[in-house]
């Protein structure tokens, strides 16, 4: 599902461009619903992995950056949120590649983290909502903020989790 997740970003894009919003949203839904199902699923079934464990936050990190670019260059999110959300991804994603291959540690995605995500994602919501009932606007630059402060002390702990794991202080726990 975490494949499917990165494959609807360009029929998102597509059909929103055609202003086929309703479309839009559906795939935004069905995005988000199988980043929660995925996960859900596997703890039900116990059947977590490492690739499970790598492939969701690398999905959520994709899909968080191709939409935030694509609204960036629309115009709706301001370059400064893209900028920070890729450069923050990228660099947690690499340390997390590293921390694998040196010490054999698949770091898991931290509470601040999930929710950034899921602010990031509201945010998108209210990007796409076709006719709102509400101040869309509103929502969605509250989401951006709610996310970036999110954003911002995830990366903080991550980086100490990676000083951590360089200096061989980093406990995995089971």
């Amino acid at each position: 599902m975490s494949v499917l997740r990165i494959l609807l970003v360009a029929p998102f894009i597509y059909f929103f461009e055609r202003d086929e919003k309703v479309i839009a949203f559906i795939i935004v839904l069905l995005a988000i619903s199988t980043d929660w199902f995925d996960g859900r699923v596997a703890r039900w079934t116990n059947t977590v992995s490492d690739m499970g464990k790598i492939l969701d936050p690398l999905a959520d990190k994709l899909c968080g950056a191709l939409m935030a670019m694509y609204f960036s260059w629309r115009g709706d999110v301001p370059i400064w949120f893209m900028v920070f959300l890729v450069t923050r991804d990228v660099t947690i994603f690499l340390g997390g590649v590293y921390a694998k291959h040196t010490r054999g540690i698949i770091t898991t995605a931290l509470p601040a983290g999930k929710w950034a995500v899921g602010f990031l994602a509201l945010m998108f919501v209210a990007l796409v909502f076709p006719n709102p009932p509400f101040d869309a606007v509103l929502l969605k630059d509250t989401c951006m903020w709610i996310a970036a402060v999110l954003l911002f002390v995830s990366f903080a702990q991550y980086t100490i989790r990676f000083v951590n794991i360089l200096q061989g202080k980093y406990v995995v726990n089971l």
